[in-house]
């Protein structure tokens, strides 16, 4: 989300998305507050300093890593009072953190090489991230009384797969990750974590069927991106679905501009615009469009951050509206 104020934030997300709010981040606050940052500090037994090149294991917690867990504990509680103030009960609330496999490619080892290089290293922070999210999904769910998910945010990963993580010399990149040993690092840290588990990858040709490979119970992907996804993608995406598998879709624009101009000439988007991709989605899959009120929940396209706050606002309406034309879709949406 935009902006600093984690009570506004909070107040936000539970009023404009009641039956599924999920933990607002804004990374508007610098340090601590990103996605690498906040994930370090669920660490157990694990600490982060910040180097001008990034974030870097060391022996005592940096102060960023003790600002990035103040600033979790502070949203926790900002988070708790919008619930009480708002008389809300949802039946479960998202949490999210970095996954494995984009930590590691992001924290360096002491020598300045990342975590991804030393196979040691990457199951410690494998296994001590999922302690940290296993921890903190209990502590939510016993400061809240209402059930947890918990999503796994993996950018990276692609890019661990292709081998195109540069070394820190900046001339070299470190190998490619088998798909299988990816998948299985996933797997121990997902089945640490209580169901459904997304994953989510907002990079171009997230690896769908790895991610199910590896125990995801919901996908969550940008609809625009699969539009130029190859076949094979495409494919993984419908026998995810054929399995059971929710997928999380990103159909609201994460700013006006991304695909939705603004102005007093084009006015706002229209739901059947925004639902267009995933009627063609499931229309070229060969299911029935009811599927998309079963095992499709509508989202922002990505992270909010850059928005402005109305626009943000705005786009969780847009969201929750878009997932009630699904259970109820007008007329106008038959084939």
């Amino acid at each position: 989300m935009p902006g600093t104020d984690a009570r506004e934030a909070a107040r936000t997300v539970i009023g404009e998305l009641p039956d599924l709010p999920h933990l607002p981040e804004l990374p508007d606050r610098g340090a601590g507050a990103d996605i690498i940052g906040r994930t370090a500090a669920l660490l157990v037994d694990l600490a982060v300093e910040l180097v001008p090149s990034g974030y870097r294991v060391t022996a005592r917690a940096g102060r960023e890593h003790r600002r990035g867990v103040d600033l979790l504990r502070a949203d926790l509680d900002a988070f708790e009072e919008a619930m009480d103030s708002s008389g809300a009960r949802p039946d479960v609330i998202k949490v999210q953190a970095a996954g494995p496999w984009t930590l590691a490619a992001e924290v360096e080892l002491r020598s300045g090489h990342k975590v991804l290089t030393d196979p040691g290293a990457l199951r410690e922070f494998a296994a001590s991230l999922a302690e940290g999210l296993r921890m903190h999904a209990s502590e939510v769910r016993r400061r809240l009384g209402v059930s947890t998910v918990v999503q796994l945010d993996e950018p990276g990963l692609p890019a661990v797969l292709a081998g195109s993580v540069p070394t820190p010399s900046g001339y070299g990149t470190v190998a490619a990750v088998p798909e299988s040993a990816a998948a299985e690092l996933l797997h121990s840290v997902l089945e640490a974590l209580p169901t459904p588990r997304i994953v989510h990858c907002c990079a171009p040709r997230p690896p769908l069927a790895l991610l199910c490979e590896a125990g995801a119970d919901a996908l969550a992907v940008d609809a625009a991106l699969l539009a130029g996804a190859p076949r094979a993608t495409i494919d993984a995406l419908g026998e995810a679905w054929d399995s059971g598998v929710s997928v999380l879709l990103g159909l609201v624009p994460a700013a006006p501009r991304d695909g939705q101009p603004s102005g007093p000439t084009s006015g706002p988007p229209t739901l059947a615009a925004l639902a267009r991709p995933a009627l063609d989605l499931v229309d070229r899959l060969g299911f029935d469009r009811s599927l998309l009120a079963e095992r499709c929940v509508p989202t922002p396209s990505c992270g909010l951050a850059g928005a402005t706050p109305d626009w943000a606002r705005r786009a969780l309406t847009l969201a929750r509206e878009l997932g009630q034309a699904f259970v109820d879709p007008p007329d106008s949406w038959s084939r």
